[in-house]
């Protein structure tokens, strides 16, 4: 799923740099605000991407003493820095130049190029035509991994219980990237047809409140992975059925899991075992239930037993089952 990840953000981080270019052309021969907002999101868009692509080249650090699990969480970091920028540096702005043109509303100047003289309307129209296509594209490609890892849970169902945020937060860049496209195109139009620049900057608010809905969406999804969530249900399920198969385990006391990374597991378990069970046979068993829960899931990647008595653990504190 990390190469379906990475080509995501390769896709979206070329389309956005190539929409950039073109916003930022269009915003300066013509004075649209809404074009300059969407050309300073697709500049945020790109930096975020790079971000990404940092920190999975982070995640993938090997384990050092001063880091015995590892650096996986690095990608949650640097996910959640993405929303805040595309808080910061997409919504927030595109909210600032919206008000800034309401309070200055001016029509689209036409432009000339190479001495052509050109509507700024259909200048800004061309351009949003061409962003909404390289977008789309970049869309596809981003909605046909997610697809690939959402199996058949519903979409949101499927990004509430994603580890992997570098693939739902390019997802949700591309969905909001659409859906401000379609409120700038929307803004330029009217604002042409019924000659109310006003539009214009009213669009660019609407671009920004998108913006600011959807980072605070991947800020709260991010911060869950940053501070570590369970596994799976599913999982856990399926680790608590392994061990219980075991023979010479009375009780599973607790099946405790946190995701250090998008596909790196600690798994621990409490057991209560059988007393008459000999130090070599337990070394034996929980050397099986280590090789059968790594063969159930290549996530798990570090699993730690702990044997003690049921009333031991529920004495500690341990949340132990029924």
């Amino acid at each position: 799923m990390a190469h379906q990840s990475t080509s995501a953000i390769y896709t979206a981080a070329g389309a956005n740099l190539a929409i950039a270019a073109a916003k930022f052309v269009g915003a300066f021969l013509t004075g649209s605000s809404a074009m300059l907002a969407e050309g300073v999101h697709s500049v945020v868009d790109t930096a975020n991407q790079i971000l990404l692509l940092i920190g999975l080249k982070r995640a993938g650090r090997p384990a050092t003493e001063k880091h015995p699990f590892g650096y996986g969480r690095e990608i949650y970091f640097y996910a959640f820095i993405v929303a805040l920028f595309i808080f910061l540096g997409g919504g927030a702005f595109a909210v600032y130049e919206g008000i800034h043109k309401l309070q200055h509303p001016e029509p689209s100047a036409d432009a000339s190029v190479f001495g052509y003289h050109l509507s700024g309307f259909w200048v800004n129209v061309a351009i949003l035509g061409f962003a909404v296509l390289a977008e789309g594209y970049s869309c596809a490609v981003a909605l046909k991994a997610f697809w690939a890892e959402k199996g058949s849970r519903p979409p949101i169902t499927a990004i509430r219980r994603s580890k992997d945020p570098a693939l739902f937060t390019v997802l949700a860049e591309d969905v909001a990237a659409l859906l401000g496209l379609m409120v700038a195109l929307a803004g330029v139009v009217l604002a042409h047809v019924l000659d109310m620049p006003s539009l214009d900057g009213w669009s660019s608010i609407g671009i920004g409140l998108i913006l600011i809905g959807m980072a605070i969406f991947l800020m709260v999804e991010t911060h869950g992975l940053l501070i570590g969530e369970a596994a799976d249900p599913e999982l856990v399920a399926a680790i608590r059925a392994v061990v219980r198969e075991e023979q010479g385990v009375h009780h599973v006391n607790a099946v405790l899991t946190q995701h250090l990374g998008p596909s790196d597991v600690l798994v621990n378990v409490s057991l209560d075992m059988d007393d008459t069970l000999s130090a070599g046979e337990i070394e034996a068993m929980v050397a099986s239930i280590e090789a059968k829960l790594r063969a159930r899931s290549p996530d798990v990647t570090r699993v730690f037993i702990e044997v003690q008595a049921r009333t031991s653990a529920a004495a500690e504190g341990v949340p132990v089952t029924a």
